[in-house]
Protein backbone atom coordinates (compact mmCIF):
# COMPACT_ATOMS: atom_id res chain seq x y z
CA UNK A 1 0.00 0.00 0.00
CA UNK A 2 1.43 3.39 -0.95
CA UNK A 3 2.06 5.96 1.71
CA UNK A 4 0.86 9.53 1.76
CA UNK A 5 2.53 11.89 4.18
CA UNK A 6 -0.08 12.61 6.88
CA UNK A 7 -1.38 16.12 7.43
CA UNK A 8 -3.06 17.61 10.48
CA UNK A 9 -0.72 17.55 13.46
CA UNK A 10 2.33 16.49 11.47
CA UNK A 11 2.05 19.20 8.86
CA UNK A 12 1.05 21.91 11.32
CA UNK A 13 3.88 21.12 13.71
CA UNK A 14 6.42 20.91 10.87
CA UNK A 15 5.35 24.37 9.79
CA UNK A 16 5.53 25.69 13.35
CA UNK A 17 9.09 24.36 13.66
CA UNK A 18 10.02 26.26 10.52
CA UNK A 19 8.47 29.42 11.85
CA UNK A 20 10.20 29.02 15.12
CA UNK A 21 13.66 28.54 14.78
CA UNK A 22 12.32 23.84 -23.87
CA UNK A 23 10.01 21.52 -23.35
CA UNK A 24 10.70 18.14 -21.92
CA UNK A 25 10.70 14.87 -23.79
CA UNK A 26 8.66 12.11 -22.17
CA UNK A 27 10.15 8.72 -21.64
CA UNK A 28 9.26 6.39 -24.52
CA UNK A 29 6.06 4.36 -24.23
CA UNK A 30 8.02 1.15 -23.71
CA UNK A 31 9.95 2.76 -20.85
CA UNK A 32 6.74 4.09 -19.31
CA UNK A 33 5.35 0.55 -19.38
CA UNK A 34 8.44 -0.65 -17.53
CA UNK A 35 8.00 2.13 -14.98
CA UNK A 36 4.40 1.11 -14.42
CA UNK A 37 5.34 -2.54 -13.99
CA UNK A 38 8.08 -1.54 -11.54
CA UNK A 39 5.72 0.66 -9.47
CA UNK A 40 7.79 3.74 -10.39
CA UNK A 41 5.11 5.85 -12.03
CA UNK A 42 3.54 8.74 -10.18
CA UNK A 43 0.22 8.22 -8.43
CA UNK A 44 -2.00 11.25 -7.88
CA UNK A 45 -5.17 11.06 -5.83
CA UNK A 46 -8.52 12.52 -6.83
CA UNK A 47 -7.84 15.49 -4.53
CA UNK A 48 -4.71 16.32 -6.55
CA UNK A 49 -2.20 15.17 -3.95
CA UNK A 50 0.75 12.99 -4.93
CA UNK A 51 1.70 9.69 -3.29
CA UNK A 52 4.91 7.85 -2.60
CA UNK A 53 5.47 4.53 -4.40
CA UNK A 54 3.73 1.41 -3.09
CA UNK A 55 5.62 -0.21 -0.24
CA UNK A 56 7.17 3.05 0.98
CA UNK A 57 8.00 3.19 4.69
CA UNK A 58 5.44 4.58 7.09
CA UNK A 59 5.63 5.75 10.67
CA UNK A 60 3.51 5.09 13.70
CA UNK A 61 3.52 8.25 15.77
CA UNK A 62 1.16 10.27 17.88
CA UNK A 63 0.71 13.96 18.33
CA UNK A 64 2.69 13.59 21.55
CA UNK A 65 5.70 12.34 19.54
CA UNK A 66 5.35 15.32 17.23
CA UNK A 67 5.01 17.73 20.11
CA UNK A 68 8.09 16.28 21.80
CA UNK A 69 10.16 16.86 18.65
CA UNK A 70 8.77 20.36 18.28
CA UNK A 71 9.61 21.14 21.89
CA UNK A 72 13.21 19.91 21.57
CA UNK A 73 13.74 21.92 18.39
CA UNK A 74 12.14 25.03 19.86
CA UNK A 75 14.29 24.79 23.01
CA UNK A 76 17.41 25.41 20.93
CA UNK A 77 20.70 25.40 22.80
CA UNK A 78 23.61 23.26 21.63
CA UNK A 79 21.28 21.07 19.58
CA UNK A 80 20.69 23.94 17.14
CA UNK A 81 24.08 25.65 17.56
CA UNK A 82 26.59 22.80 17.86
CA UNK A 83 30.34 23.31 18.26
CA UNK A 84 31.79 23.30 14.75
CA UNK A 85 35.07 21.46 14.03
CA UNK A 86 37.77 23.70 12.57
CA UNK A 87 38.04 21.64 9.39
CA UNK A 88 34.30 21.58 8.62
CA UNK A 89 34.27 24.74 6.49
CA UNK A 90 36.82 25.67 3.83
CA UNK A 91 38.13 29.25 4.16
CA UNK A 92 36.52 31.60 1.57
CA UNK A 93 39.80 32.28 -0.24
CA UNK A 94 40.34 28.55 -0.76
CA UNK A 95 36.75 28.12 -2.01
CA UNK A 96 37.36 30.58 -4.84
CA UNK A 97 40.87 29.32 -5.57
CA UNK A 98 39.78 25.69 -5.94
CA UNK A 99 36.82 26.64 -8.14
CA UNK A 100 39.16 28.58 -10.43
CA UNK A 101 41.93 25.96 -10.40
CA UNK A 102 39.65 23.09 -11.40
CA UNK A 103 37.33 24.86 -13.83
CA UNK A 104 38.61 22.90 -16.84
CA UNK A 105 37.69 19.45 -15.44
CA UNK A 106 34.56 17.74 -14.12
CA UNK A 107 34.09 18.65 -10.47
CA UNK A 108 31.76 18.60 -7.49
CA UNK A 109 31.60 21.55 -5.10
CA UNK A 110 29.61 21.13 -1.88
CA UNK A 111 28.04 24.39 -0.76
CA UNK A 112 26.42 22.74 2.28
CA UNK A 113 23.23 20.75 2.88
CA UNK A 114 21.87 19.59 -0.52
CA UNK A 115 23.49 22.42 -2.50
CA UNK A 116 26.12 21.39 -5.03
CA UNK A 117 27.85 22.95 -7.98
CA UNK A 118 28.45 20.23 -10.54
CA UNK A 119 30.73 20.81 -13.52
CA UNK A 120 30.04 18.16 -16.12
CA UNK A 121 31.04 18.20 -19.79
CA UNK A 122 31.61 21.94 -19.70
CA UNK A 123 28.24 22.77 -18.13
CA UNK A 124 27.64 24.11 -14.61
CA UNK A 125 24.74 22.63 -12.64
CA UNK A 126 23.39 23.96 -9.34
CA UNK A 127 21.26 21.75 -7.08
CA UNK A 128 18.76 22.82 -4.39
CA UNK A 129 20.47 26.11 -3.52
CA UNK A 130 19.77 26.72 0.16
CA UNK A 131 22.14 29.65 0.66
CA UNK A 132 20.21 31.84 3.08
CA UNK A 133 20.35 32.16 6.86
CA UNK A 134 16.95 30.65 7.66
CA UNK A 135 15.15 27.61 6.23
CA UNK A 136 11.76 29.29 6.56
CA UNK A 137 9.65 31.97 4.88
CA UNK A 138 10.56 34.49 7.61
CA UNK A 139 13.59 35.32 9.74
CA UNK A 140 12.69 32.64 12.26
CA UNK A 141 12.95 28.89 12.20
CA UNK A 142 15.92 26.60 11.50
CA UNK A 143 19.02 28.82 11.28
CA UNK A 144 22.38 28.00 9.77
CA UNK A 145 25.22 27.41 12.19
CA UNK A 146 27.80 27.76 9.38
CA UNK A 147 27.75 30.05 6.37
CA UNK A 148 27.17 28.62 2.87
CA UNK A 149 30.21 27.65 0.84
CA UNK A 150 29.65 30.62 -1.47
CA UNK A 151 27.14 33.42 -1.83
CA UNK A 152 24.76 33.43 -4.82
CA UNK A 153 26.44 36.50 -6.29
CA UNK A 154 29.85 34.79 -6.38
CA UNK A 155 28.69 31.64 -8.15
CA UNK A 156 30.07 30.97 -11.63
CA UNK A 157 27.54 31.30 -14.49
CA UNK A 158 24.92 28.59 -14.04
CA UNK A 159 23.63 26.62 -17.03
CA UNK A 160 21.21 24.27 -15.27
CA UNK A 161 19.30 24.45 -11.99
CA UNK A 162 17.81 21.34 -10.38
CA UNK A 163 15.14 21.70 -7.67
CA UNK A 164 14.08 18.42 -6.04
CA UNK A 165 11.03 19.69 -4.13
CA UNK A 166 9.60 22.81 -2.55
CA UNK A 167 10.70 22.63 1.10
CA UNK A 168 12.44 25.77 2.34
CA UNK A 169 15.82 24.07 2.80
CA UNK A 170 15.78 22.99 -0.86
CA UNK A 171 13.82 25.70 -2.71
CA UNK A 172 15.17 28.84 -1.08
CA UNK A 173 13.33 31.90 -2.41
CA UNK A 174 15.94 34.33 -1.13
CA UNK A 175 18.83 32.47 -2.77
CA UNK A 176 16.95 31.99 -6.04
CA UNK A 177 16.14 35.70 -6.16
CA UNK A 178 19.86 36.49 -5.84
CA UNK A 179 21.14 34.19 -8.59
CA UNK A 180 22.66 36.28 -11.38
CA UNK A 181 20.92 36.18 -14.76
CA UNK A 182 18.11 33.69 -14.06
CA UNK A 183 16.84 34.26 -17.59
CA UNK A 184 19.92 32.43 -18.89
CA UNK A 185 19.44 29.37 -16.66
CA UNK A 186 17.39 26.29 -17.53
CA UNK A 187 15.49 25.24 -14.40
CA UNK A 188 14.24 21.65 -14.07
CA UNK A 189 11.65 20.94 -11.39
CA UNK A 190 9.10 18.26 -10.44
CA UNK A 191 5.50 18.61 -11.56
CA UNK A 192 3.74 21.62 -10.06
CA UNK A 193 6.72 23.90 -9.42
CA UNK A 194 7.17 25.66 -12.78
CA UNK A 195 5.03 28.66 -11.87
CA UNK A 196 7.01 29.19 -8.65
CA UNK A 197 10.30 29.24 -10.54
CA UNK A 198 8.92 31.67 -13.11
CA UNK A 199 7.93 33.96 -10.24
CA UNK A 200 11.59 33.92 -9.23
CA UNK A 201 12.59 35.23 -12.68
CA UNK A 202 13.43 32.02 -14.55
CA UNK A 203 12.26 31.98 -18.15
CA UNK A 204 13.19 28.45 -19.22
CA UNK A 205 11.51 26.08 -16.76
CA UNK A 206 10.76 22.44 -17.43
CA UNK A 207 8.59 20.23 -15.25
CA UNK A 208 9.34 16.51 -15.09
CA UNK A 209 7.40 13.64 -13.61
CA UNK A 210 9.12 10.42 -12.52
CA UNK A 211 10.57 8.64 -15.53
CA UNK A 212 10.70 11.67 -17.80
CA UNK A 213 13.94 12.83 -19.39
CA UNK A 214 14.92 16.14 -20.92
CA UNK A 215 18.11 17.28 -22.63
CA UNK A 216 19.98 20.50 -21.91
CA UNK A 217 22.67 20.73 -24.55
CA UNK A 218 24.99 17.75 -23.92
CA UNK A 219 23.41 16.78 -20.61
CA UNK A 220 20.40 14.56 -20.02
CA UNK A 221 18.28 14.90 -16.88
CA UNK A 222 15.90 12.18 -15.71
CA UNK A 223 13.52 12.61 -12.78
CA UNK A 224 13.34 9.50 -10.58
CA UNK A 225 11.23 8.62 -7.54
CA UNK A 226 12.00 9.87 -4.05
CA UNK A 227 10.30 8.83 -0.83
CA UNK A 228 9.29 12.14 0.67
CA UNK A 229 6.54 14.78 0.62
CA UNK A 230 6.04 18.42 -0.34
CA UNK A 231 4.51 21.60 1.02
CA UNK A 232 5.42 25.12 2.12
CA UNK A 233 2.43 25.81 4.37
CA UNK A 234 -0.46 24.23 6.23
CA UNK A 235 -2.74 23.52 3.27
CA UNK A 236 -0.59 22.65 0.24
CA UNK A 237 0.82 19.30 1.39
CA UNK A 238 1.74 16.95 -1.49
CA UNK A 239 0.13 19.17 -4.13
CA UNK A 240 3.46 19.36 -5.97
CA UNK A 241 5.73 16.43 -6.76
CA UNK A 242 9.14 15.58 -5.26
CA UNK A 243 11.94 13.78 -7.11
CA UNK A 244 15.57 12.81 -7.38
CA UNK A 245 17.50 13.31 -10.61
CA UNK A 246 19.99 11.40 -12.71
CA UNK A 247 22.30 13.77 -14.55
CA UNK A 248 23.82 12.05 -17.60
CA UNK A 249 26.82 13.40 -19.49
CA UNK A 250 29.44 11.98 -21.79
CA UNK A 251 31.91 11.60 -18.93
CA UNK A 252 29.74 10.51 -15.98
CA UNK A 253 26.27 9.78 -14.62
CA UNK A 254 25.47 11.51 -11.33
CA UNK A 255 22.48 10.83 -9.08
CA UNK A 256 21.16 13.63 -6.88
CA UNK A 257 18.77 12.36 -4.22
CA UNK A 258 17.17 15.58 -3.02
CA UNK A 259 15.31 14.34 0.08
CA UNK A 260 14.30 10.71 0.40
CA UNK A 261 13.53 7.85 2.71
CA UNK A 262 14.66 4.34 1.85
CA UNK A 263 12.66 1.79 -0.13
CA UNK A 264 13.62 -1.86 -0.43
CA UNK A 265 12.76 -2.03 -4.15
CA UNK A 266 12.45 1.42 -5.74
CA UNK A 267 16.12 2.29 -6.13
CA UNK A 268 16.98 -1.17 -7.40
CA UNK A 269 14.24 -0.72 -9.99
CA UNK A 270 15.56 2.71 -10.93
CA UNK A 271 18.89 1.05 -11.73
CA UNK A 272 17.15 -1.68 -13.74
CA UNK A 273 15.27 0.87 -15.84
CA UNK A 274 17.84 3.65 -16.21
CA UNK A 275 21.16 1.91 -15.56
CA UNK A 276 23.82 2.29 -12.90
CA UNK A 277 25.26 5.67 -11.91
CA UNK A 278 28.87 6.62 -11.30
CA UNK A 279 28.40 9.08 -8.44
CA UNK A 280 25.51 9.21 -5.94
CA UNK A 281 24.90 12.33 -3.85
CA UNK A 282 23.10 10.80 -0.88
CA UNK A 283 21.53 12.35 2.25
CA UNK A 284 23.04 11.26 5.56
CA UNK A 285 21.43 13.61 8.13
CA UNK A 286 18.04 14.51 9.65
CA UNK A 287 17.11 10.95 10.65
CA UNK A 288 16.31 11.12 14.38
CA UNK A 289 13.94 10.35 15.98
CA UNK A 290 13.59 7.40 13.65
CA UNK A 291 9.92 6.82 14.39
CA UNK A 292 9.17 10.26 12.91
CA UNK A 293 11.78 10.49 10.15
CA UNK A 294 12.11 7.08 8.53
CA UNK A 295 9.38 7.72 5.96
CA UNK A 296 11.04 10.90 4.65
CA UNK A 297 14.81 10.71 5.34
CA UNK A 298 17.39 7.94 5.10
CA UNK A 299 19.86 7.37 7.91
CA UNK A 300 23.58 6.93 7.07
CA UNK A 301 23.30 3.15 6.70
CA UNK A 302 20.30 3.50 4.38
CA UNK A 303 22.17 6.16 2.40
CA UNK A 304 24.88 3.61 1.66
CA UNK A 305 22.27 0.98 0.76
CA UNK A 306 20.63 3.45 -1.61
CA UNK A 307 23.96 4.07 -3.35
CA UNK A 308 24.57 0.34 -3.62
CA UNK A 309 21.11 -0.17 -5.10
CA UNK A 310 22.01 2.36 -7.82
CA UNK A 311 25.39 0.74 -8.50
CA UNK A 312 27.29 3.92 -7.59
CA UNK A 313 31.08 3.83 -7.57
CA UNK A 314 31.40 6.95 -5.40
CA UNK A 315 29.07 8.06 -2.60
CA UNK A 316 29.03 11.73 -1.62
CA UNK A 317 27.47 12.74 1.71
CA UNK A 318 24.95 15.58 1.73
CA UNK A 319 21.92 16.90 3.65
CA UNK A 320 23.90 17.54 6.79
CA UNK A 321 26.40 20.11 7.98
CA UNK A 322 25.01 23.69 8.00
CA UNK A 323 21.64 23.43 9.74
CA UNK A 324 19.81 21.29 12.31
CA UNK A 325 16.51 19.72 11.30
CA UNK A 326 16.37 16.75 13.69
CA UNK A 327 17.71 15.49 17.00
CA UNK A 328 20.80 13.39 16.20
CA UNK A 329 24.12 15.11 17.11
CA UNK A 330 25.03 17.38 14.22
CA UNK A 331 28.40 15.76 13.53
CA UNK A 332 27.43 12.13 14.11
CA UNK A 333 26.28 11.26 10.56
CA UNK A 334 29.72 11.19 8.81
CA UNK A 335 31.21 8.53 11.10
CA UNK A 336 28.18 6.28 10.65
CA UNK A 337 28.27 6.89 6.88
CA UNK A 338 31.94 5.95 6.60
CA UNK A 339 31.49 2.85 8.76
CA UNK A 340 28.48 1.68 6.77
CA UNK A 341 30.26 2.36 3.49
CA UNK A 342 33.33 0.34 4.46
CA UNK A 343 31.12 -2.50 5.69
CA UNK A 344 29.42 -2.37 2.30
CA UNK A 345 32.66 -2.73 0.38
CA UNK A 346 33.49 0.91 -0.42
CA UNK A 347 37.01 2.23 0.07
CA UNK A 348 37.87 5.49 1.83
CA UNK A 349 38.47 7.10 -1.58
CA UNK A 350 34.91 6.21 -2.66
CA UNK A 351 33.25 7.74 0.41
CA UNK A 352 33.32 11.51 0.18
CA UNK A 353 32.56 13.64 3.24
CA UNK A 354 33.41 17.08 1.91
CA UNK A 355 34.12 20.36 3.64
CA UNK A 356 31.56 23.10 3.13
CA UNK A 357 32.87 24.99 0.11
CA UNK A 358 35.23 22.23 -1.04
CA UNK A 359 35.67 21.37 -4.72
CA UNK A 360 36.89 17.96 -5.85
CA UNK A 361 37.57 16.59 -9.32
CA UNK A 362 35.41 13.59 -10.15
CA UNK A 363 37.75 10.73 -11.16
CA UNK A 364 35.33 8.95 -13.46
CA UNK A 365 36.29 7.55 -16.85
CA UNK A 366 34.10 8.43 -19.80
CA UNK A 367 31.17 6.45 -21.15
Amino acid sequence: MSTLRPFGWRTMLATLVLLMQASCSSAPAEEQAILAAADLRVTRLANGRFQNPPGSPSVQSTWRDELSLWWKMAAGGELLSPPVPLDHVLPPAEVSASLDRLQSVDTLSWLGHASFLIRLDGKVVLTDPFLSTYASPVTLGPKRYVEPGITPERLPPIDLLLISHNHYDHMDRRALARLPHPERITAIVPVGLADSLREFGFKEVRELTWGETTAVDVLGVTAVPAIHFSGRGLFDGNKTLWAGFILSGRSARIYFAGDTGYHEQVFKRVREVFGAVDVALVPIGAYEPGNLMRDIHVNPEEAVALGQDLGAKILVAMHWGPIVLSTEPAFAPPARFRAAGKAGGYTDDALWVMQVGQTRATPISGH
